[in-house]
């Protein structure tokens, strides 16, 4: 029979023989078909074939047995995944399975055995989960230990022997096997391929990593047949269950993924040393990847849309089991309970098992209804926003692009060859080199620290290994990955692709899950946040501030402006939050820094956190110039280089720390512990409360990843500016049911709370006046008249001016004054009269003309003197920023900052110039240029200089813009950029 396969929308026609018609299949899904497909017509049955729906949506192999049981339970671990606590005996199954691999590989003479487990127990990643769970490192060495005569025994069951028959007798029939052949055979273990191999399938829609993968004969008389298996370890009870068989079956699929099909995998209890074989009967694969699509559909239509179509809603979840017994100890328990309650039992449909309705009532009752709502309204937003098509397409370019094609969005190398010894840098780190097959490595925008996925250009190679890039530049990208790769050979071809941040909605979900939890702790922050409880202050300093500390906090006082001294008294005085208001240039960072000197002179432990690690990390940089000791929590290769030696990662490594007692003395030492927001999954939040959390970048940040942090502190601290941008969401229906509002901008209302940084330090004063008349109602002042007169000094300047009149008349060009002049600090460059027009294309937005002006002004300024990192330039339209970036002189190219609005927030440069892009006939504006907060920004962020470009009739259609202009229009800031002297620009390009 010859055998098909192919994906498609479900449109085609399609026989699924016998009971595949369970699968839940909608118009409009995805679907890979395996099967005979003659005529048009594809046949699939119970002997031949399978359908997979959304292949790209790769499940676990370990979730989808899981689902045996319990639908409900596998499609909630997966919505929920962080919400699955650690256990005892799930630390003792790690270390186990790694003393196993470490050991097949080598030895599993007893002295060795013990030596590997000695050793494993110490490394630094199990010491943490040991601390997460309070447990004593003697005793899980105590309890790792009793295993290993047992791993001895099954070496000398089933490893090396000379004779055959000195194996035990085993039952496994195989499909390639003779059908005459005798079912009863040895099994010999000959070698150990990989471990912990990590296969992805697009083909079958699942993903896994196989415990070991190993080479093995199969003894029949005096004939031998050799087979790659996976090799499944199990810890816990020799049960030989369903759930365990069936993850062997998935692993099957996934080495014949890479490998020919081995027909049978290996199941091992450790407890015991007994290993029995697991025959993959295509029975067995078709009823599992059922499961599996039951498990997709649900996760692929989490909602759905009202009768009248005009409003979404979440759907319900597989139907709640009836077995109590299992619910008692299911982990999902409060999950499933909050979810029947918040939302299926407001539908008119929702059904619940009678037998359930008081475990659901007695796990919610602590509940009021506006919590429930706020929790239902969060899970839809959340949803709606993973669902996006920019959030959903994940990690599937890498099988459904080609590395060339990708390379031209510059998140991926393709054509490396691996050169040089790989290093190990500890165990589970390895640094890799890479080097393009043929030519100079492409333009990329992968930047040392970026996390990326490895892969093998072939098909079976996906997603090898997972890491970070430590070093790249135009010959050589070297990474730090999970995996030693030496094992393939040296002239296979990788592809290195960017891991792209997308709209993962486990960690919001899982503070949304904790938010509603009957603890005291999730109790009070409900009542500040849901319920908008009054924040209260304390009256008097005196009883905060310790007698030995106020000098010290005198002293940094006395370096502030008032209005960051009255920051400062409020957290003081807070029992529960303040809310900091820093507008542009105020000083936010100075402020936190003095903030954090503060508490920790006073004796306060702190927890610090922002969204983004740079902004973590330069409050640690002015933090460490005051001497102040910190821990850094997070991955080394995304802190900055400074800040590098204060992590724990390198702190465990130079103090070679391998005692649980050490490592407890390390956490507790600190009184200032940093991380982002997403960082709060550390097992030092298990056992520590912080008096303090300051939250920077606040009004930036979604509220159910702001919640992360808040959870463990006693008060908490939110700076951040609701008039500068808010929480990026992409799903527009998200954004109106008001996702992109923040916890500092929902927390505004209660004003007690509130106090403004007003004093600025950043802009002259008519650079300053423009937002003062935008957005700020004139609050913000200069911080000095230094700052208000401040103008750009450019040295070469006459000598520039004398070279343009040469090839311009200077005297009717009022444009070339206002943009060059010092003395003018803001110029807006009308371009109506040049024109141009915008282009929009599949790439994106984009307007070559004015990309053009742009790189011809910051030229002439560097020219005059001015220092090319002192120069920005900034684009709403990545499409424009790579125009403008291409167009640069190679001089200037990576020195003068090329960005987005958004990447530039909270930052700031003396010249700061602004391409508008769009310029068109019928007013089309975009959705960028529509928050009027990312106006804000972008006209924020010049210290001396801020040049304007764009074309006016098309942007004042837009009332913020409007507004601007006519400000602009009153002080004669803007100038028309004439269309012969744009000629003579555009002649510079030539």
């Amino acid at each position: 029979m010859i055998t098909a396969s192919q994906s498609l929308e479900c449109k085609e026609r399609c026989i699924l023989r016998n009971d595949w018609y369970s699968v839940p299949v909608q118009p409009g899904d995805i679907i890979h078909l395996e099967g005979d497909c003659s005529s048009d017509t594809w046949i699939i049955d119970k002997d031949f074939g399978f359908l997979i729906l959304y292949p790209d949506v790769l499940i676990s192999g370990t979730s989808i047995v899981s689902s045996i049981r319990c639908m409900r339970r596998a499609v909630l671990n997966e919505t929920f995944k962080y919400s699955d606590p650690a256990t005892r005996q799930m630390l003792i199954g790690m270390v186990l399975h790694e003393v196993f691999q470490k050991a097949i590989s080598g030895s599993f003479a007893s002295e060795k055995l013990r030596e590997l487990a000695f050793q494993t127990v110490q490394e630094i990643r199990h010491l943490k989960e040991m601390y997460r769970l309070n447990l004593s490192q003697d005793e899980i060495k105590q309890e790792v230990e009793e295993y290993l005569p047992s791993f001895s025994k099954w070496a000398g069951d089933f490893m090396h022997k000379s004779v055959s028959t000195d194996f035990p007798q085993m039952q496994l029939s195989l499909p390639s096997d003779d059908s005459n052949n005798n079912s009863t055979c040895n099994i010999e273990v000959i070698n150990s391929l990989d471990i912990e191999e990590s296969i992805w399938s697009p083909r079958f829609g699942i993903k896994g990593k196989i415990d070991v993968t190993v080479g093995v004969k199969i003894h029949r008389g005096h004939k031998a047949k050799y087979k790659v298996m996976p090799l499944e370890l199990k810890t816990g009870k020799e049960s030989k269950s369903i759930e365990h068989h069936g993850q062997v079956v998935l692993y099957t699929l996934l080495c014949q993924e890479r490998r020919v099909d081995p027909e049978a995998g290996l199941l091992l209890y450790l407890k015991t040393g007994q290993m029995y074989p697991v025959p993959a009967k295509h029975l067995d694969k078709r009823e599992l990847l059922k499961l599996r699509n039951q498990m997709v559909f649900s996760l692929m239509h989490r909602t759905s849309k009202s009768a009248n179509e005009k409003e979404t809603r979440l759907t319900p979840l597989p139907q709640i089991i009836e077995e109590e017994k299992i619910c008692k100890y299911c982990s999902q328990m409060n999950n499933c309970a909050l979810y029947s309650r918040a939302v299926e039992q407001q539908m008119e449909d929702g059904s619940v098992p009678v037998v359930m309705l008081p475990r659901i009532k007695e796990a919610t009752e602590h509940l009021k209804l506006t919590h429930l709502q706020y929790f239902s309204l969060w899970c839809l937003m959340l949803t709606l926003e993973s669902q996006s098509k920019d959030n959903r397409r994940n990690h599937q370019n890498i099988w459904l692009v080609p590395a060339s094609e990708m390379e031209k969005s510059g998140s991926c190398i393709g054509s490396l060859i691996r050169t040089e010894h790989v290093k190990t840098v500890c165990d589970g780190q390895y640094l890799h080199n890479f080097q393009r097959k043929t030519g100079a490595m492409p333009v990329t925008n992968l930047m040392a620290g970026d996390r990326v996925i490895l892969s093998g250009e072939e098909r079976t190679l996906f997603a090898l290994c997972r890491g970070y890039v430590k070093e790249i530049n135009m010959t050589t990208v070297t990474c730090l990955l999970d995996r030693n790769l030496s094992v393939l050979p040296e002239s296979t071809l990788f592809r290195l692709d960017q891991e792209g941040k997308n709209c993962d909605i486990d960690t919001p979900l899982g503070n949304l899950s904790k938010l509603m939890e009957n603890t005291q702790h999730s109790t009070r922050l409900r009542d500040l946040i849901i319920d908008f409880q009054e924040p209260q202050f304390i009256s008097s300093l005196s009883s905060v501030l310790p007698h030995d500390a106020k000098d010290t906090v005198a002293g940094i006082l006395k370096g502030l402006n008032k209005p960051q001294r009255q920051a400062m008294k409020k957290v003081l005085l807070s029992k529960d939050y303040t809310l900091i208001v820093g507008m542009p240039g105020t000083g936010k960072t100075t402020t936190i820094c003095s903030l954090v000197r503060i508490l920790y002179a006073c004796g306060f432990s702190v927890l610090l956190t922002s969204y983004t690690h740079s902004a973590v990390d330069n409050i640690l940089l002015k933090l460490n110039k005051f001497k102040i000791k910190f821990l850094r929590l997070g991955q080394t290769q995304k802190v900055h280089p400074d800040i590098q030696k204060f992590t724990e990662e390198e702190i465990c490594r130079s103090k070679s720390i391998k005692s649980l007692a050490v490592l407890e003395d390390l956490y507790n030492s600190q009184l200032i512990v940093a991380t982002t927001c997403m960082g709060i999954n550390h097992p030092i939040f298990s056992r520590k409360t912080f008096d303090f959390c300051i939250v920077d970048e606040a009004s930036q940040i979604s509220q159910p990843i702001c919640l992360g942090p808040l959870f463990f502190s006693r008060r908490f601290v939110l700076v951040g500016d609701h008039q500068q941008l808010p929480p990026l969401v992409v799903n527009r229906e998200a954004r109106a049911l008001g996702m992109s509002e923040s916890l500092f901008k929902r927390l505004e209302r209660n004003k007690n709370a509130v106090v403004q940084l007003t004093v600025q330090y950043r802009m002259n004063s008519t650079i300053m006046s423009l937002s003062n008349k935008l957005t700020y109602e004139g609050k913000l002042e200069c911080g000095s008249d230094r700052v208000a007169s401040a103008v750009m000094i450019l040295p070469n300047f006459k000598d520039v001016k004398l070279e343009l009149e040469i090839y311009a008349d200077y005297s009717d060009s009022p444009w070339l004054s206002g943009v060059f002049e010092p003395s003018n600090p803001v110029c807006f460059l009308n371009t109506e009269k040049v024109p141009a027009p915008e282009q929009v294309e599949k790439s994106g937005v984009s307007n070559i003309i004015e990309a053009k002006l742009i790189v011809f002004l910051t030229a002439t300024f560097i020219k005059a003197g001015c220092n090319p990192s002192d120069i920005g330039i900034i684009a709403p339209y990545r499409q424009q920023l790579k125009i403008i970036r291409d167009l640069l002189p190679h001089s200037s190219l990576g020195t003068v900052e090329v960005n987005t609005v958004d990447k530039y927030q909270g930052r700031d440069k003396r010249i700061i110039l602004v391409s508008f892009v769009r310029s068109n006939k019928d007013g089309t504006l975009g959705e960028l240029w529509k928050d009027w907060r990312r106006l804000n920004v972008a006209i924020t962020r010049a210290k001396h200089k801020l040049i304007l470009l764009g074309c006016v009739p098309s942007l004042k259609q837009y009332p913020p813009l409007e507004k601007l202009f006519c400000h602009l229009n009153s002080e004669k800031l803007i100038s028309f950029f004439v269309r012969y002297v744009a000629t003579f620009v555009l002649l510079f390009f030539l």
